[in-house]
């Protein structure tokens, strides 16, 4: 498999971790050290990351060093680490969120468990901010139910703001900047927020590949420079957009049916892409994005893929799958 004319990307498992339900998301620390799944079993697991992940030769077992049944009461939808590494945040179809504080050297949780209940519907998407003026930790959240984007003290377990915007489901959301969320919604748009005013600071609606009013917008994530953003829809369609001209670059499809998850890769070479027609796509940026761009299938689960994810400094991806396993893709020896 190559991506245009250069070295075959071949990504082979390198373990398998499995359950008795679907597992529907994934994170990495943001030192890579470990990693976690959540599951519709309502199952939690923190996972050690093997070192000298590209040479290892053949599956090994995974690590899981913590594991938490019942979780939640429902699905465990997404999870978030925070960027020091001190607490893990998870959103479930129980309309609630919870906070843990997890100690990696004692491999055990600290102190009392958080939960923030302000949803009333599932929780889809969040993530942590790096908000450089606050000491406190700052949470954002979004899905279904009234469809707004919470920003949420978790030192004082309030939302600060609740803020509308969106007619549909949030699916999607990614910070950036410190500041700086983007979304995607069941309204077909994506939404821009800055935090400190907060409000919606400006709108897309995204031509997708079969209709230019544009379809679901499953999947949303921004490049390190703040430049690029990149959205996937239920069409299987991926749409680049230029964020400081507000412009569409072109929309691709390389899925054949809904794509779940979307990511630039730490250099923003490569964009992961997953989906339900159950493969892990690479596409290539390294050119002229207003051409064709080259992608390639770099692996596959049996059944639908949910989430995938980048590991912070290796070529190394996490996905996970309604197949009930999640899986840790490397290419041996690079």
């Amino acid at each position: 498999m190559e991506i245009g004319n250069k070295k075959p990307l071949c990504f082979v498992p390198i373990n398998t971790l499995s359950d008795v339900q679907p597992i529907r998301c994934c994170s990495f620390s943001e030192d890579g050290l470990l990693y976690a799944v959540g599951s519709n079993s309502k199952t939690l697991r923190i996972c050690l990351y093997p070192p000298q992940i590209n040479n290892i030769s053949k599956p090994t077992q995974t690590s899981v060093i913590f594991k938490r049944t019942k979780h939640h009461k429902g699905s465990i939808y997404c999870l978030s680490w925070s960027r020091d590494g001190q607490f893990i945040a998870s959103g479930s179809n129980d309309k609630t969120i919870k906070i843990i504080k997890y100690s990696s050297e004692n491999k055990q949780l600290e102190g009392r468990e958080l939960e923030l209940t302000m949803h009333d519907g599932t929780v889809r998407d969040l993530c942590f901010m790096n908000e450089s003026s606050r000491r406190e930790k700052v949470l954002v959240s979004g899905g279904a139910g009234d469809c707004k984007l919470y920003i949420s003290d978790c030192g004082v377990l309030t939302p600060m703001q609740a803020v509308a915007g969106h007619s549909g489901h949030i699916y999607s959301l990614y910070s950036w900047e410190n500041n700086m969320v983007v979304t995607g919604s069941q309204d077909k748009t994506v939404r821009f927020w800055d935090i400190r005013v907060p409000e919606c600071i400006n709108s897309v609606l995204p031509g997708s590949y079969y209709d230019a009013m544009g379809s679901p917008v499953t999947a949303v994530c921004v490049d390190p420079t703040g430049r690029l953003l990149v959205s996937g829809h239920e069409d299987a369609s991926c749409v680049l957009h230029d964020i400081r001209r507000n412009r569409q670059i072109q929309c691709f499809q390389p899925h054949s049916a809904d794509i779940r998850s979307i990511r630039f890769s730490p250099s923003a070479y490569y964009l992961l892409t997953c989906g339900y027609d159950n493969k892990i796509v690479l596409t290539d940026l390294q050119g002229n994005l207003t051409l064709s761009l080259p992608s390639v299938v770099v692996g596959e689960h049996s059944d639908k893929v949910i989430s995938a994810r980048w590991h912070p400094r290796d070529f190394s991806i996490l996905t996970t799958s309604a197949d009930k396993t999640a899986k840790l893709w490397a290419i041996p020896n690079i």
